[in-house]
């Protein structure tokens, strides 16, 4: 599915995850980003059941054009996965530019990698969000701080934490049939990649999976796809 444009960053892209057992692969493409220039990516939102969806203009609070990174996280949630190129992947990792792919001279983003993942992400998914991060409103295909200071960091400017696209993530939970159907065989697990078990960070997130779930749920695959659409409340 699509990922939405924020900002009038002009960004847009596709995404697929697909989850066997406690490992997930994370595959984006997009374009129309920020050419040359590294994209912070994360998976947000909490497994506690929060309904959360991505933000619209409105949210524009202070009125500068720009929905910042601290304008949007009441409505997409806060960092559960940075996805990063290689190493770690928890909240600390956020702004890890150095380890955050790049757009190439045209824009275009290409993403992969396999993850080890916690139960709660694994049971939840459904109820997570992409958001790439990275936007241009002057044109000049760099990062400068003509729309100010990050909040995140006052040595970046804004443009280069404000959010890009967003899509949220849909499809079924472990334990029912997901949006796209149920593959078997072998996944697309890679033990060799050597990322960490991943904690969820968002505030409050409580274990709400079903004892035994996750062992069952070893030995198929789960695709689920990213819409741009909002939650049912």
């Amino acid at each position: 599915m699509e990922l939405k444009p924020l900002n009038d960053s002009g960004g847009t892209g596709m995404a697929m995850l697909h989850l066997e057992g406690d490992k997930l692969t994370v595959k984006i493409e997009s374009e129309g980003l920020t050419p040359g220039q590294p994209h912070a990516q994360h998976i947000h939102g909490a497994t506690d059941g929060h309904d959360f969806h991505c933000p619209e203009g409105s949210d524009d609070k202070d009125g500068d054009g720009i929905v910042s990174t601290a304008e949007g996280i009441p409505d997409y949630g806060d960092i559960n996965i940075s996805l990063t190129t290689s190493g770690d992947t928890s909240k600390d990792s956020g702004l890890a530019v150095d380890r955050m792919p790049a757009a190439d001279a045209r824009g275009h983003l290409t993403y992969e990698r396999t993850l080890t993942v916690s139960q709660d992400v694994a049971e939840h998914l459904q109820d997570l969000h992409i958001v790439q991060h990275g936007i241009d409103p002057n044109g000049n295909k760099k990062y400068d701080f003509g729309k100010g200071k990050s909040e995140l960091d006052a040595k970046l400017p804004q443009e280069a934490t404000a959010p890009a696209v967003c899509g949220i993530v849909e499809g079924a939970a472990i334990g029912s049939v997901p949006v796209g159907g149920v593959e078997t065989g072998t996944g697309a697990g890679d033990p060799a990649t050597g990322t960490p078990s991943v904690v969820a960070m968002a505030g409050g997130i409580a274990l709400l999976g079903a004892a035994g779930v996750l062992t069952a749920a070893r030995h198929r695959a789960v695709r689920v796809r990213v819409s741009t659409r909002r939650d049912s409340a």
